[in-house]
């Protein structure tokens, strides 16, 4: 077992993994910019190593001083979280070179499941039913049209090395075709330097279901359920629930065979999610696989009680996986909390935190790294806590969550607990009527300041 583990990552994903350690006896290692010297994480790991200034290009993303960290403090494993470089196969690969170990996926399968169009391919190959579309990547606009003719209109066009909804373009008319080509072409080579493109069939009210996987170095894997993470704006996911109000246990049961499949399929060692899109006929899709832990992961941690942070490391030290298949015992819900306006557009709300309330009680679980003074950078991303509910239904876990986000008190900043409040008494989320479509037709209701 591990004596030592860096975590690459800041705030409450680094706490998170922070206390699991803590828990197994292993020394952990924080590394945080300068804006970050105040943070919960950097408290309270055992030592900590400040990798640079507040851009995260020359701090959290700058792979020499983070594995410059783990050499002076002698780590003999790192932990990269999610974002930042969680998914960077050089990083991966650079930690292999130096006898690091890396907790998450190897630099193979990283590049392999990293690219959109490659892991498709893969998934293809392995079994797992993938959206119709496009053979890899697009060569030309001349291809792109017969593609799109043979699959059916509405097509979307998708960035292969893309991520968080950019050169994605949903098209209805082959007359909009070469304007959605141009502009996601544009916006992919912007974002990711690169403006490879291939294309799906557009699925009609659809559901973002993902199913959480973990593999070991023998080659078997396991699921532990599924997460409904269909209500997003802007791609960009703002609450999870599992179990998903859609499924069905026959469903589930198809959806988790597949997702075996598929990390069986590519030997997969470490914890990841096989992501779907699912039709209103319940037909289910292979869209990505995300290898690293992710965001809503504790929602599945509440209602199979088990500690997927505690399996990473665990599997990363060689460990095998029991084997057996998870289904969820009770509801859960996580609402994501951000430092954000939703009364302006969700804009951004970096500042310092005036007074901070946290809710408790049976079935609440807050992971946060914020509190009363702490000031929050406009560095990063802005999320800022995750309030997750858990209950014996989805009825009682909604009230639940209802009564905490009204005790849950921050002041100083603007977040989006208000929009999470708001979307607790929506019909057709009460209803688990929801798709990925739900956030465009949302409008928050003013408060009343009388």
């Amino acid at each position: 077992m591990f004596k030592k583990i860096l975590i690459a990552n800041r705030g409450e994903i680094a706490l998170r993994v922070i206390r699991t350690c803590k828990e197994m006896g292993i020394k952990t290692v924080a590394v945080y910019s300068t804006v970050d010297a105040e943070s919960l994480h950097v408290k309270f790991a055992d030592e900590a190593v400040c990798i640079g200034p507040a851009p995260s290009s020359e701090s959290y993303l700058k792979m020499s001083n983070i594995i410059s960290a783990a050499e002076i403090t002698n780590a003999d494993a790192i932990h990269p979280g999610y974002g930042f470089l969680s998914e960077n196969a050089k990083f991966s690969k650079i930690c292999e070179e130096h006898g690091i170990k890396f907790i998450g996926a190897s630099p193979e399968m990283i590049e392999r499941m990293g690219d959109k169009a490659n892991a498709k391919a893969t998934m293809k190959a392995a079994g797992v039913p993938c959206v119709p579309g496009s053979e890899g990547v697009i060569k030309d606009f001349a291809e792109c049209q017969k593609v799109a003719k043979e699959t059916g209109y509405p097509v979307m066009l998708k960035a292969s090395a893309g991520g968080g909804g950019k050169g994605m373009r949903g098209v209805f008319k082959p007359e909009k075709l070469k304007e959605a080509w141009d502009s996601a072409r544009q916006e992919s080579k912007a974002a990711f330097g690169n403006d490879d493109m291939y294309m799906e069939k557009l699925i009609e009210e659809p559901r973002h279901i993902e199913i959480q996987i973990v593999g070991d170095s023998t080659g078997r894997a396991c699921h532990l359920s599924e997460r409904d993470c269909s209500i997003q704006r802007r791609h960009q996911k703002l609450t999870e629930e599992v179990p998903s109000p859609f499924m069905t246990d026959a469903l589930r049961k198809k959806m988790g065979k597949a997702a075996v499949k598929a990390a069986e399929y590519i030997k997969y060692e470490g914890a990841g999610t096989i992501e779907f899109l699912v039709d209103k006929h319940r037909n289910f899709y292979f869209m990505e696989m995300n290898t690293r832990i992710q965001v809503e992961h504790p929602i599945t941690e509440q209602v199979i009680d088990f500690d997927l942070i505690r399996e990473q490391i665990l599997v990363a030290a060689g460990v095998p996986i029991s084997g057996k298949n998870y289904e969820p015992k009770l509801h859960s819900i996580e609402c994501r909390i951000n430092a954000e306006d939703p009364y302006n557009g969700f804009r951004p709300s970096p500042g310092v935190i005036t007074t901070l309330h946290a809710p408790g009680g049976h079935g609440v679980r807050l992971d946060t790294h914020v509190y009363a003074g702490y000031a929050i950078p406009p560095n990063y991303d802005s999320m800022i806590a995750k309030l997750i509910t858990t209950a014996q239904t989805r009825e009682e876990a909604i009230n639940k969550m209802k009564r905490a986000l009204d005790e849950f008190v921050i002041e100083g900043i603007k977040t989006t607990i208000p929009f999470h409040r708001q979307l607790m008494d929506h019909p057709d989320y009460l209803a688990g009527n929801y798709t990925t479509k739900f956030m465009e037709d949302f409008v928050m209701e003013k408060p009343n300041n009388d």
